[in-house]
């Protein structure tokens, strides 16, 4: 059977939609949540209701996180939502520190992705947050290293070297390379390769743009580097992937 078959006979047997929901109620490091495309509440797990100060569940579905956190946090977390809802883009490894209206705080890596309706159309989104450290006992500063990712996705296009990130952000080299493998599981070398090769799939998926034009806007010296390291990667040259979701993409269409 094809995955698609094997998800089609699985999921038409269960009793209510799969949401997760019960199994990330155990996870009290995590939060988790469904939002519609009006950015509410839809599923939240037990975490994110404790965190909150709430008794129930209840007391977060069909609100926005600007009507649960305190300015300007809510109106930041809410500005994301709207961002994955409006361009169906995904926000991924966002290094963040969560303050939390019981008076909590802890830093978190946030990731949200858009949900799609059959037709295409971007009708919810998906999040996890992950606990770096407890709320309740003093963590790592990892603010440092969220402006020194920030400045990654900000100027990945540009030459980037590991120990002018670490200085920028007021960190030695070995401070900085330890602080990222403890939160991304990655040197500092291999992040900046991965958001890269992010922005250069995302640029192959959803444009035109030559592959010499991607490989230079997301800061590889020329096009044999890029893609020399797709290759690797991905295990496809650039030109085959963009050919094959276009291929899939057209495949999808027809169906609906």
């Amino acid at each position: 059977m094809t995955p698609a078959q094997l998800h089609a006979e699985l999921f038409s047997q269960l009793a209510d939609p799969f949401t997760g929901e019960a199994l990330f109620d155990h996870l009290s490091d995590l939060v988790f949540f469904l939002k519609n495309r009006r950015s509410e509440y839809v599923v939240v797990n037990q975490t994110l209701v404790a965190r909150c100060g709430c008794l129930a569940k209840s007391e977060l579905i069909g609100r926005r996180a600007d009507e649960v956190f305190p300015a300007p946090l809510g109106e930041s977390y809410r500005a994301q939502d709207e961002s994955v809802l409006r361009n169906g883009s995904a926000i991924l490894n966002q290094l963040e520190l969560h303050f939390y209206p019981t008076g909590g705080r802890g830093w978190c890596l946030t990731n949200k992705l858009p949900l799609f309706a059959t037709n295409g159309e971007v009708v919810g989104l998906m999040g996890l947050s992950k606990d770096l450290g407890s709320n309740n006992k003093p963590c790592h500063d990892y603010a440092a290293v969220a402006r020194a990712v920030q400045h990654i996705h900000n100027h990945f296009s540009e030459p980037l070297r590991v120990g002018e990130l670490a200085a920028h952000v007021g960190l030695s080299g070995y401070q900085f390379e330890q602080r990222i493998r403890k939160i991304f599981q990655l040197t500092a070398g291999q992040l900046i390769q991965k958001i890269r090769m992010g922005a250069a799939v995302k640029r192959l998926r959803e444009t035109k743009d030559s592959v010499a034009t991607i490989a230079q806007d997301c800061g590889y010296s020329d096009q044999s580097a890029f893609t020399r390291q797709f290759r690797q990667i991905v295990g496809l040259p650039p030109s085959v992937y963009r050919e094959q979701k276009v291929a899939l993409r057209g495949d999808n269409d027809n169906c609906e």
